[in-house]
């Protein structure tokens, strides 16, 4: 399928053609294209604390397994034995010695060397010490843990930089791990990021949201990796407190709903062509304020979810109509759709160029 590479200035943009959003080669094309060749939130350090600690995570389409090592050290590697693609682990666990693969028995160190390899003693020219695990990527910030395939992914402090400063005095390494909601949804994932991006739909979808965000002051910037919605809080005491509201959208599906005491990680999987699962862990400062304020701030943030779930399948059902052509784009409120699009053509043409 050849892609719309086409990047328009803000003032002349439309949206994606709806032939993005539909089929299982595209699907294909975006896993080695886009999620293949970026950093991906894939877990939070309290599950990776102590040696042995581990976690399975998809990536791509590629089974990935983290560990932390019994030097402490954090490691990332496919979750495929060298031998015959068996998988290392299963699921998630703590204090493990070895990666012991479930197929053939094969024995690897925390630390991806081949420790034992049963029955291959007449294999010629088989040497145990020859043999490791590739290493992937790995990064810790302010307690999520990230996994990058690709050797040519951009620095992490590339993609990230500048959100710590920005929040201040919010500190996100203080808040800890509480819980997680997960909703599966019949849209390409893309189409809730697109809803995401802009607040252009707050005053038509989200009355309760709307009340307590300042839409007047409602503002977006653009940096190369993300984009920030932020606003004024009022009204908001009882569930977020008092202070400014941080909306970040980090390319290609990671979101930071950031306010006083609290952040929420929104991490976004495609499960088909027309359907993903839009996971929620939420986090807390341990202070007694923000604990008060639990109960009303996940209460609040499901019917903002159930609002933004209706209108999102409502969008796939029309792009699937055949009758919608791209729209133009709003600057004052959809720049960041803007972006996001952008950076996806830019992804989509470095894939026609590669496959050329």
């Amino acid at each position: 399928m050849q892609a719309d590479t086409t990047i328009l200035e803000l003032e002349r943009a439309r949206a994606l053609s709806p032939r993005y959003y539909f089929g299982e080669d595209m699907l294909a094309m975006e896993r080695r294209a886009v999620f293949a060749r970026s950093w991906q939130l894939v877990a939070h350090q309290g599950q990776l604390a102590e040696p042995g600690d581990h976690v399975v995570e998809q990536v791509g389409g590629v089974p990935v397994l983290l560990v932390r090592g019994q030097d402490h050290v954090l490691r990332a590697f496919p979750n495929v034995c060298r031998h015959r693609a068996g998988p290392l682990a299963l699921c998630n666990g703590k204090g493990i010695r070895s990666l012991h693969c479930k197929y053939h028995g094969w024995t690897y160190t925390l630390e991806g060397q081949l420790r034992s390899a049963p029955e291959m003693q007449s294999a010629a020219d088989f040497r145990v010490e020859d043999i490791r695990l590739p290493p992937l990527r790995v990064h810790e910030w302010q307690g999520l843990v990230f996994v990058a395939l690709d050797r040519n992914v951009p620095p992490f402090e590339e993609v990230y930089g500048g959100i710590v400063e920005r929040i201040a005095p919010i500190d996100l390494s203080a808040m800890r791990y509480l819980r997680r909601d997960s909703y599966d949804i019949d849209c390409n994932w893309k189409v809730y990021i697109d809803n995401f991006l802009e607040g252009y739909h707050l005053p038509h979808v989200h009355p309760g949201l709307s009340k307590v965000l300042d839409y007047r002051s409602y503002d977006t910037q653009l940096f190369p990796w993300y984009s920030l919605q932020s606003s004024p809080l009022r009204n908001s005491s009882d569930i977020y407190g008092d202070g400014e509201a941080f909306y970040y959208f980090v390319y290609p599906n990671v979101m930071l709903n950031i306010m006083p005491g609290r952040m929420q990680t929104n991490r976004i999987l495609p499960l088909g062509p027309g359907r993903c699962r839009v996971e929620f862990d939420y986090y807390y400062a341990q202070d007694e304020a923000a604990q008060a304020r639990i109960l009303a701030d996940q209460s609040f943030s499901d019917e903002v979810q159930h609002e933004d779930i209706e209108i999102c399948v409502a969008v796939q059902k029309g792009l699937a109509s055949g009758h919608y052509e791209p729209g133009r784009l709003c600057p004052r409120r959809e720049s960041g759709v803007w972006h996001f699009h952008n950076l996806l053509r830019t992804a989509y043409a470095g894939d026609a160029g590669a496959s050329a």
